[in-house]
């Protein structure tokens, strides 16, 4: 028989054989920052004072302790809490509220019928009694009001220059995941990949702020006066759960996105995180030390989209030098909130594109120039980045369109909200519902009404849950490190409220959208505002005039081909003056083949385009590009 202490050690080993095996599946876990709350939810400016750690732990003992205040948080409480508590201003208030409405998941049918009740108001008394039915679920908006520190500058960092954020508020002795992060954000295509910096300050915020996020879940009476959690301190799975507003993760390389708390409650992470299926919660020392051994970069960032994504690239030709495109999207494998389209170093051409591979993506247009880009299909989220002498055309977007860096670039689109920062001499035309943020560092700012339709935009309109009304195009609001600063007055040295102007109506033309596509939509949606369509009546009543006098001329054969020969070089003179020559010239239908999304690592050579492409062109020494 064998001994007892032979068979012990066996038991030993077998265990130790267990261990090690749910170590190495722990292991092969991942944990990420969701990109939209940073990207999308993190007003791109330094928060309210009232809104540090301080004041949230305040405002979360605050909401767990008062009827009505929790699990959901309604618009009436948020107000009272913003500006009986936290002395924010109702108007800053309402701002993060709607911004943290914007990301979450409603139905485009709930939006529509909420447009419609707006529509409707025609009082401030009537616009509040629509807002008190707004709720929020109170852990994730206490976690948005938290990550507004996302772009707190601190004064060390703006007079010394150090890289945000600071070594001293990381994650104490990295581990070796931390390391494979660092060397994973090291790209070789440096314009385009040096945009995963973004990704990384998302990865930094959380590693440094993680016990800082965790002790905002924890109840009350778990606390200490100074905020600090109490030895054996536990947080319930439901509070886990909001966590999923910014982490989510997978279980190994391959395998499906999952939200964090079932990463945590399952599987090898169970263990580690400490999760007690009698008491449905959590050691926060346990699930502190899980989350920050399991935190990554997030996987489907830029960097990734170049390297797995499917990608577009070409070359041209442009004054004896070769110069790159590239376009990158992972819509193929990404999750929904994480599906993205990178368009970079477009110059001198003319892109456009329709296609259920742009639904519901965030796309990056960056570093273009003298580009004239059409993407006509409903998106998640525009940005557009370092761009300058361009005009981009959208369809719907769901949530924002942010603007930033850019310099004489024309955006048209409908979207849930517009977003403009340090950019000079821009200008917007939009249909949105929410007013336009003029962020620091604009100037030379034109804003004007919607004035282009495609064939399926009401439809596309229709699937994100936008409508033409109410439409606040007109009303932008100025957001700066000291708060909203009303258009009238001029009190802040870093937003100057003369930053932007209202479009002329004797300056607005509408514009054409020169490609064939299936669809109903024949005029602007909700049509002009009526100053605006004086001026176009006006302008074409001189053209009907015109015609009249050229008519009553009873020019001769030789008269009217003089005449025609004069018309038309003062015409071509205007085109070459106003730069719409080369936009002119990029339509002009392409003699040879265009690129196609394809697998695996770009390519400088010419590909045969797919059956959804819209017209593109090239004038003389340049390529097409339809994507």
């Amino acid at each position: 028989m064998m001994s007892s202490q032979v068979l012990m050690s066996i038991l030993v080993a077998s265990c130790h054989g267990r261990t090690k095996a749910s170590d190495m599946e722990a292991d092969s876990v991942s944990i990420w920052p969701r990109m939209e709350p940073f990207l999308l939810g993190a007003l791109q400016v330094a928060p309210s004072s009232k809104l540090s750690l301080h004041y949230l732990h305040k405002m979360a003992n605050y909401v767990r302790t008062r009827n009505g205040c929790f699990p959901i948080l309604r618009w009436p409480m948020w107000r009272h809490i913003a500006c009986g508590k936290l002395q924010l201003p109702e108007d800053l208030a309402w701002l993060y509220f709607e911004t943290f409405d914007l990301l979450i998941g409603h139905t485009p049918e709930e939006r529509l019928e909420r447009a419609e009740c707006l529509s409707q108001c025609t009082s401030k008394s009537e616009l509040d009694q629509q807002r008190t039915k707004l709720s929020v679920d109170t852990l994730q908006f206490l976690l948005f009001l938290y990550i507004q520190q996302l772009n707190r500058v601190s004064l060390r960092t703006s007079l010394i220059g150090e890289e945000w954020p600071s070594p001293r508020t990381r994650s104490p002795s990295p581990s070796d995941r931390e390391a494979k992060t660092s060397s994973q954000i090291k790209c070789p295509h440096d314009q385009v990949g040096s945009t995963d910096v973004l990704y990384q300050a998302h990865l930094s915020f959380v590693q440094s702020h993680l016990a800082e996020i965790l002790q905002l879940l924890v109840e009350p009476g778990q606390l200490s006066q100074s905020g600090q959690a109490l030895k054996d301190c536990q947080i319930s799975l439901e509070a886990v759960r909001s966590l999923g507003l910014l982490l989510e993760g997978s279980a190994g390389h391959g395998r499906g996105v999952q939200p964090v708390h079932r990463l945590l409650t399952k599987g090898p992470l169970q263990t580690q995180a400490g999760y007690s299926t009698l008491s449905h919660s959590f050691p926060l020392h346990k699930l502190l030390s899980c989350l920050q051994h399991c935190l990554t970069l997030n996987p489907f960032g830029i960097t990734a989209c170049l390297h797995s994504g499917k990608k577009l690239a070409w070359a041209q030709q442009v004054e004896g030098a070769m110069k790159r495109a590239k376009i990158a999207r992972n819509t193929h494998t990404a999750p929904p909130g994480s599906k993205m389209v990178l368009m970079s170093q477009v110059f001198k051409q003319t892109l456009a594109k329709t296609s259920d591979r742009l639904t519901g993506a965030n796309v990056k247009i960056h570093r273009c120039s003298e580009a004239f880009i059409y993407l006509l299909s409903p998106l998640r989220s525009v940005s557009v980045d370092k761009c300058r002498d361009s005009t981009v055309v959208l369809g719907p977007v769901e949530t924002s369109v942010h603007i930033h860096g850019c310099q004489n670039v024309r955006v048209v689109c409908v979207a849930g909200r517009i977003a403009v920062g340090a950019s000079s001499s821009c200008t917007i035309h939009a249909l949105t519902p929410t007013n336009p943020l003029l962020l620091p560092g604009n100037t030379d700012i034109t804003l004007g009404p919607f004035h282009t339709f495609y064939p399926s935009l009401e439809d596309h309109m229709a699937s994100v849950g936008l409508a033409v009304v109410p439409s606040a195009w007109d009303r932008p609001l100025f957001l700066a490190p000291e708060g909203l600063i009303s258009p009238s007055l001029n009190t802040s040295p870093s937003t100057d409220p003369v930053c932007y102007h209202l479009l002329p109506p004797a300056e607005f033309h509408t514009m054409v959208v020169p490609f064939q596509m299936e669809g109903d939509t024949c005029e602007v949606p909700g049509g002009l505002p009526p100053p605006y369509q004086a001026a176009m009546d006006e302008k074409q009543k001189r053209i009907e005039e015109w015609q009249k006098t050229v008519t009553m001329a009873r020019l001769n054969k030789e008269q009217k081909k003089l005449f025609q020969e004069l018309v038309e070089a003062r015409f071509h003179k205007w085109l070459l003056e106003t730069g719409h020559r080369q936009e002119l010239d990029s339509l002009i239908p392409p003699t040879t083949a265009s690129l196609n999304d394809s697998d695996g690592p770009a390519r400088d050579t010419p590909q045969v385009n797919d059956s959804k492409h819209m017209r593109t062109g090239r004038a003389a020494g340049r390529s097409p590009i339809s994507c």
